[in-house]
């Protein structure tokens, strides 16, 4: 069975596409059965091999940028961070009826951290992941990535127009004035001083995995450098009152790095509220963009 689109352009992928991919390229493994796993990721189809790996397939070009980041660096972040990382275990090649590259990473056992399991022990979760961030941003950045045009980490006020964009094409769906209040108080925050600091750059709940209520590993990464407030999502998109306050605690971040992550939560929720609205084709994105959105609403 095709995995679902969430895109209009993205490319076709199926447990059948990744047999004969792995008999090609990684032959010790293709011996083992191939099931896609339901996903509401928008970037890559996942694919469980056998009971121990995955494969892990961009579906649009945009994301193959990512992928090549983790296939270069999660090996060298992965022995340095306190929480599984998925360091990948074969690094596929394009082939005539997939044009990008692809990885076979280890599976990694876990739930994601969505903001309804009520088994989670939040604080907990926070402090864990604050640690995390943490030993992240203290790794060496020789050689390092830094965030693309496009991409996260860059200064926050690049994203200005995108922003006021997104809240024209949104109308009524928002409250576009207290939305852009807040956002300028964001536009008029004080840039990061510091030099640019590996970051995930997309620290969404789904990426983030528990077992027993415990924050476990960290997934699907877009390493980059650049300014750390953009992994300040979690503050908005997965805690809320003792669990935020213990995140941002344990963080030890200043008052204008906390606004500088605040409005990258909010930018990134409003970018991708109308975009998926007008797709209807992740009605979670919409529901957590939605939810994010009111959040740092009701934080004021």
């Amino acid at each position: 069975m095709a995995d679902p689109k969430m895109h209009p352009d993205e490319v076709d992928t199926d447990a059948g596409l990744v047999a004969r991919m792995l008999a090609a390229q990684f032959p010790q493994w293709a011996h083992l059965p191939i099931r896609r796993v339901a996903s509401t990721g928008t970037d890559n189809a996942m694919f469980r091999v056998g009971t121990r790996l995955c494969a892990r397939l961009p579906r649009i070009e945009w994301a193959v940028g990512s992928l090549r980041r983790e296939q270069r660096w999660l090996p060298v972040l992965g022995p340095l961070l306190p929480l599984e990382v998925p360091v990948p275990a074969g690094v596929g090649a394009p082939i005539e009826e997939y044009p990008y590259p692809w990885s076979v990473l280890p599976w990694i056992e876990g739930e994601p951290a969505v903001r309804t399991d009520h088994s989670i022990d939040r604080v907990t979760c926070a402090v864990d992941l604050a640690h995390f961030l943490k030993a992240l941003q203290a790794i060496d950045t020789t050689g390092a990535p830094a965030p693309t045009e496009s991409g996260r980490g860059r200064a926050i006020t690049d994203r200005d127009q995108e922003v006021r964009e997104a809240v024209a094409a949104l109308g009524s769906e928002i409250d576009a004035d207290a939305v852009l209040a807040v956002w300028k108080q964001t536009m008029d925050a004080p840039a990061w001083p510091g030099k640019p600091v590996w970051i995930h750059s997309d620290l969404q709940g789904g990426n983030l995995l528990v077992r027993e209520g415990r924050l476990r590993a960290v997934i699907d990464f877009a390493p980059a450098t650049g300014d750390p407030a953009v992994d300040l999502l979690p503050a908005w998109n997965l805690f809320h009152g003792e669990a935020r306050d213990a995140f941002r605690s344990a963080l030890g971040v200043d008052d204008a790095t906390w606004e500088r992550g605040r409005g990258w939560a909010l930018s990134v929720a409003l970018v991708a509220l109308p975009y998926y609205l007008g797709l209807g084709t992740n009605p979670r994105i919409v529901a957590d963009s939605r939810h994010d959105i009111q959040a740092i609403l009701d934080a004021q």
